[in-house]
């Protein structure tokens, strides 16, 4: 599924996702653990940042600056409109360019929407992305693979190159992991934390 059809079936919940997930607790702890590993006060990127909420929170209370990316424009404007302070683009982190690089990068349940053939690329991409020590965490499927799944009356993409190929392609791009978690086990759903030394 191409990122900005994924878009346009977030647009039409956004309101309804901003709402569920403002005070919500999900992936806290997980994201939590990255930013302990991380130097406060530099630059974040949040790619599928949503609506804007517990995560940013949490950066700005660490000092950081914060740039968003989601695909759904509608998600966007919510974010622009509750952070005014930070920067947000309704862009595809596929085809997105920056020349900045950031000390913390957090891509939390938004690339496993993307095409599989995109995965190593855009993995790749998030460790370019990266300053010299910076930190990334980022979630995928733990099997290799595709499958879509109906929910909110729409059809939603995902895949996965897996976890001995996510760590392959970290590794390759001279990072180092720091922590991987099956974290809603019997559940398909990993987060990594990886550094650039």
């Amino acid at each position: 599924m191409e990122p900005f059809v994924l878009g346009t079936k977030y647009d039409k919940i956004a309101q309804w996702w901003h709402d569920q997930h403002v005070e919500s607790s999900y992936g806290v702890n997980q994201f939590q653990r990255a930013v302990k590993f991380a130097r406060c006060g530099g630059k974040a990127l949040d790619v599928g940042c949503g609506s804007g909420g517990r995560f940013i929170r949490i950066l700005e209370s660490n000092g950081f600056s914060v740039t968003g990316l989601d695909v759904s424009k509608e998600m966007i404007k919510l974010a622009s409109v509750k952070h005014p302070e930070h920067n947000f683009f309704h862009a595809d982190i596929c085809s997105w360019e920056t020349k900045e690089k950031f000390d913390l990068i957090v891509a939390w349940d938004s690339i496993f929407h993307l095409p599989l053939v995109m995965q190593k690329p855009v993995v790749t991409k998030l460790c370019q992305l990266l300053a010299e020590g910076g930190i990334l965490i980022y979630t995928f499927g733990n099997a290799e693979g595709e499958h879509t799944d109906q929910w909110h009356d729409d059809t939603f993409y995902y895949s996965s190159i897996g976890i001995n190929e996510n760590l392959q392609v970290l590794i390759n791009n001279g990072l180092s992991v720091l922590h991987l978690e099956l974290d809603q086990y019997p559940e398909n759903h990993v987060y990594t934390i990886a550094t650039k030394p």
